[in-house]
């Protein structure tokens, strides 16, 4: 048991670099501190454990018989410090980090990825839609809720669902008096340049200022909402697609696991990675003698089945 009461690691590491360099302006300048705060804390542990760590006046320096029982235990602690270090980092579970671009909500998901897999952190990335290809080939997210177009070389992606044009104008605009418009309606208006949409954002506050109307996706307008603002849906320009999209090389079975919670595959679907298969009762035996009945046919309704609505 070690006879010195216990010591922060942070004092112990600055009492161990003057005691291997035996210079305390050498030590201090690999601590990057200042030559007196170093020489007030080895002072202040001397102090705290009544006994000298080093030889008073001595030139050059030397440890005491203390000085050097204080650090063979000081590397100890190092040691065990730095295993149990890499112990934790071993089997902590790394977060999924998963990016997003301007407009996406991922908040559903991310409740149902908390629920299912509480021990697995989940770390969301807003990404500028400008870089979500290069977060995704440089690593800076494992997947990405991207905008497509993007190029598919060694690129999986998963289209996900359709957002709607609209266009942005004043309250007051006789647009406004509409629920949708073609393009032909907005021949007259002065149309801002909305391509890039991480600059949308600027390009509503030009027509907030009464500089025009803006033409990005619903859900840009959404995000960028003002109450000054109305937007209406544009039914004859092209509308645009968001997907899914990660490296082939970078499929691991969290991966799986969130393609599987934003499908809405069930938490034990069998295409999971962790799905429980569920292994069917076996039959009980009839009694001697006896023959089954035949199950009676399921009866309809003559209607056929409703038909989902498409998004």
């Amino acid at each position: 048991m070690s006879q010195f009461p216990s010591i922060d690691v942070q004092r112990l590491r600055w009492f161990a670099a003057v005691a291997e360099e035996l210079h305390f302006a050498r030590a201090a300048k690999g601590l990057h501190i200042s030559r007196q705060k170093l020489s007030h804390t080895v002072i202040d542990l001397e102090t705290e454990l009544g006994t000298k760590l080093f030889v008073p006046g001595a030139q050059p320096t030397r440890l005491t018989d203390a000085g050097q029982e204080l650090l063979r235990e000081a590397r100890e602690i190092f040691a065990r410090t730095e295993k149990e270090a890499d112990s934790a980092a071993v089997t902590a579970p790394a977060a999924l980090r998963v990016g997003f671009v301007p407009g996406v909500t991922v908040t559903k998901w991310e409740r149902i990825w908390g629920r299912r897999f509480p021990d697995t952190p989940l770390e969301l990335v807003a990404v500028a839609q400008a870089d979500q290809e290069t977060a995704l080939r440089d690593g800076r997210v494992d997947m990405c809720f991207v905008r497509l177009p993007i190029d598919r070389d060694r690129m999986n992606a998963i289209p996900l669902y359709r957002e709607l044009p609209v266009v942005v104008v004043p309250k007051d605009h006789e647009i406004s008096l509409f629920d949708e418009v073609g393009m032909a309606d907005l021949a007259n208006e002065r149309l801002q340049d909305t391509a890039d949409i991480d600059a949308a954002g600027a390009a509503i506050e030009l027509v907030a200022a009464g500089v025009g109307v803006a033409i990005v996706p619903h859900s840009i307008a959404r995000l960028h909402h003002r109450r000054d603002l109305v937007y209406r849906t544009v039914t004859d320009t092209d509308d645009t697609e968001i997907a899914l999209a990660w490296p082939p090389d970078r499929t691991s079975d969290p991966v799986e696991e969130f393609i599987g919670v934003v499908r809405g595959r069930s938490e034990n679907s069998s295409r999971s990675p962790t799905g429980k298969r569920t292994e069917p009762e076996p039959r009980k035996p009839h009694p001697p003698g006896k023959r089954p009945r035949p199950a009676k046919k399921p009866t309809t309704s003559g209607k056929k089945p409703a038909r989902g609505r498409k998004r």
